[in-house]
């Protein structure tokens, strides 16, 4: 594991000489929609839960949670059983990812609920991450359950059940836009398949998920508003496929900026990288992309 030792108290775990994890590249390289800026570090809502992280030299104090907690939940979300120094030490032997690996040295890929990602990618697209999350929160008060902490509400975000009567006009209503048709069609497919009803077995996230990579990536883009970025998205940030690449503007300049890619359509780059890096291509799309955004990268 990434830290030597969990000290469990009263509300709280602390992970002790931690290594691969510097919150606020965790938390803002383009993979989660639900942690904001705390006076103590971030505050998040994820499996019906609200923690907050803090650093502290080389611990993470994770508030809020338990010994069961983190066992059952936050060690898997936080992708803390992985190595993360081998994957750093394999992708930078390309020099020029490096550079960018340097720079992120402390994101891990977060893993994440395959139903909220999903709805959370379909509103991505074409999308600010400010209105992005503004929207999943408003759909979170609306179909959410309110958990307090610290003497404020926050919301979980709803289950397939809580959100199965939701009138496209009242997704409209959260700021979803032209992508509330895509949500509205999504949550009734999985609905149905929930109820085993025939003709919707294929959108079983389950059995999605079982699916070699490049088979997952492509039955994700049977939902409606999922082309090949998002379904890299949903793969990679909640179906553990971490090769995965999905390729948004920063990554194109990124690949263009560092490897000299021409102008070629997403695809194309996406091939390319998938190509290159292998099956370690969702962690080099995370060390690029955090890298391509921070610095305003251009081509």
């Amino acid at each position: 594991m990434d830290f030597k030792d969990a000290v469990y108290e009263n509300e709280k775990v602390t992970l002790k000489g931690v290594k691969n994890f510097n919150i606020k590249q965790v938390f803002e390289c383009g993979q989660c929609f639900r942690w904001e800026k705390s006076d103590r570090g971030y505050i998040g809502v994820a499996f019906g839960k609200v923690i907050e992280l803090e650093e502290k030299d080389e611990d993470i104090i994770i508030h809020n949670t338990n010994e069961e907690d983190f066992k059952n939940i936050w060690i898997k979300y936080f992708d803390l059983e992985r190595d993360y120094s081998k994957i750093k030490e394999e992708l930078a032997q390309d020099e020029i990812l490096k550079k960018s690996v340097d720079y992120g040295y402390g994101i891990r890929i977060l893993n994440q609920d395959p139903f909220e990602i999903l709805i959370s990618f379909i509103i991505s697209a074409r999308n600010s991450i400010p209105v992005i999350s503004k929207t999943i929160k408003k759909i979170s008060e609306m179909w959410g359950k309110p958990v307090e902490y610290n003497g404020n509400t926050y919301y979980t975000f709803p289950t397939l059940e809580s959100l199965k009567d939701a009138t496209e006009d009242e997704i409209r209503s959260t700021g979803a836009s032209f992508r509330s048709k895509y949500i509205f069609d999504t949550v009734q497919k999985l609905y149905k398949c929930s109820l085993g009803i025939e003709g919707f077995e294929e959108y079983d996230l389950n059995r999605i998920k079982s699916l070699s990579d490049d088979d997952c990536h492509t039955e994700m883009q049977k939902f409606a508003g999922v082309g090949a970025k998002v379904s890299d998205c949903v793969i990679l940030f909640s179906m553990e496929k971490y090769s995965a690449f999905p390729v948004d503007v920063w990554v194109k300049r990124a690949m263009g900026h560092f490897y000299g890619m021409p102008d070629v359509s997403l695809p194309k780059i996406r091939m390319a990288a998938r190509e290159k890096f292998g099956r370690l291509s969702g962690f080099a799309q995370q060390y690029l992309f955090y890298y391509a955004r921070e610095n305003h990268i251009k081509i």
